[in-house]
């Protein structure tokens, strides 16, 4: 039997299923990781989204970004829009499609200015045009809205090109585009929620990207089950193999068996003519 498990084919499914045994465990745990950290997003976007409001100075400081932590929590400011600053984020996901967000700072009583994305609005004729963009109310306003850390090429895929129109930039780089502000600007990012005077028109608020655990979990399961099926194919044609060679052992004898058995007749039936 030894003979028939370490011939070169039995040696080659062999090593076959060593490779592809720990490929499958670990692509299975790599799966449950995945949707441990998803599963864990999920509870902090949930968790801080319930969370009661607080001013936007207690989650961010001048030239500090903010904590992971504390994403999606609802914060608070008191000033006035700066219009003048204003910068125009492309391709966009809206209602009607790819689109612009409008980035106005917020210059607070307490003196520095946040960032604060109004909502999206529809790009012009082309992706080059400007896009008519609600104006923002003049005077003090209360504004509420979804914090965030600030954009990087890390964790969005993007880069801020040059060669854009004038006012359009590709993410919220905070720190490049505070070089460019003539006061100083909070970490970070707020998607605004509301604000008071409600505005006669306003860019459409941004809506919440929910994240959600996804298909990790079924994946793990299944790549453990192609585990299973990979070793119960292994002992199947291991003892194929092994019946197999027990049959063959076998044949040459049956047929010997057989073979003296005719001559032994043959045998007695001559002496019988004679």
């Amino acid at each position: 039997m030894l003979k028939v498990l370490f011939s070169q084919r039995m040696l080659a499914f062999h090593a076959l299923v060593l490779v592809i045994v720990p490929s499958f465990v670990w692509l299975g745990f790599w799966q449950l990781d995945r949707w441990e950290q998803r599963s864990a997003s999920v509870d902090l976007q949930q968790g801080n989204l319930a969370a009661d409001p607080v001013p936007v100075a207690e989650l961010t400081g001048v030239g500090e970004d903010v904590d992971p932590a504390d994403r999606w929590r609802t914060v608070e400011a008191t000033g006035t829009w700066d219009t003048g600053h204003e910068l125009l984020l492309r391709n966009r996901d809206g209602s009607g499609g790819v689109g612009f967000h409008v980035l106005t700072p917020l210059v607070t009583g307490e003196g520095p200015a946040v960032l604060v994305n109004r909502g999206w609005v529809e790009r012009g004729e082309t992706a080059l045009d400007q896009p008519e963009v609600p104006p923002a109310p003049e005077g003090t306003v209360e504004v509420a809205g979804r914090i965030h850390y600030s954009e990087t090429e890390e964790n969005t895929g993007l880069s801020n090109r040059d060669g854009l129109p004038e006012g359009q930039i590709m993410m919220v780089d905070v720190d490049m585009i505070a070089d460019g502000l003539p006061y100083p600007v909070y970490g970070g990012y707020v998607d605004l929620t509301g604000q008071e005077p409600v505005p006669d028109a306003a860019p459409e608020p941004v809506a919440v990207h929910e994240t959600d655990s996804g298909m990790s979990l079924s994946y793990a399961v299944q790549w453990w089950v192609f585990t299973l099926v990979a070793i119960g194919g292994w002992v199947f044609l291991v003892r194929r193999e092994i019946s197999d060679a027990r049959e063959a052992a076998a044949g040459p004898e049956a047929a010997g068996d057989t073979g003296d058995t005719g001559d032994t007749v043959r045998s007695e039936n001559t002496e019988k003519t004679v």
